[in-house]
């Protein structure tokens, strides 16, 4: 039986490593079997940075300028975004975009009254496009993210009265 060496293993695990930072993972697992009573393990993973807690807990100001005649409700001091009745939170973690494409027009500005179903924003998730529907109609009364920000899944995304 030929000697073994362990150069494919080692290209192998490098090209996981190169596919995790390309498609934005933050982890791979695969079993690569040889044959019966031989076999590969590989587990790849990467620390991904959490969003600072200060976009959670403080209103970001607006690209657009508000609505005439609205102002955005204060935040109460210490109120957590996420257990607002009103709050849209995140299905998923990606990249928030608030429109369509640079210089276009924000999907929803503080004031704007939103329908069911409308897109409020796009979370770009494994370079996919995913559009956020309006779980309700209401007043958009704060936007809790910034454009190109990274959101978690279940973070407060907006609030909609």
């Amino acid at each position: 039986m030929p000697k073994k060496t362990h150069d494919d293993d080692v290209a192998f695990i490098k090209a996981l490593a190169e596919l995790l930072n390309e498609n934005e993972l933050t982890e791979l697992q695969v079993k690569r079997a040889y044959g019966e009573d031989d076999s590969l393990n590989v587990r790849v993973s990467r620390k991904v940075e959490a969003a600072p807690q200060y976009l959670a807990q403080a209103p970001v100001p607006q690209l657009a300028a508000p609505v005439a005649g609205s102002v955005p409700a204060p935040a109460a001091q210490g109120e957590d975004p996420a257990s607002h009745p009103g709050a849209v939170t995140s299905p998923m973690v990606g990249t928030v975009y608030t429109q369509a494409e640079p210089g276009a027009p924000s999907f929803v500005s503080v004031g704007d009254k939103v329908s069911e179903g409308d897109t409020l924003l796009i979370i770009e998730a494994m370079k996919t496009m995913n559009h956020i529907p309006a779980p309700r109609g209401g007043t958009v009364k704060r936007i809790l993210v910034e454009d190109g920000g990274a959101v978690e899944y279940g973070a407060p995304l907006m609030i909609i009265e």
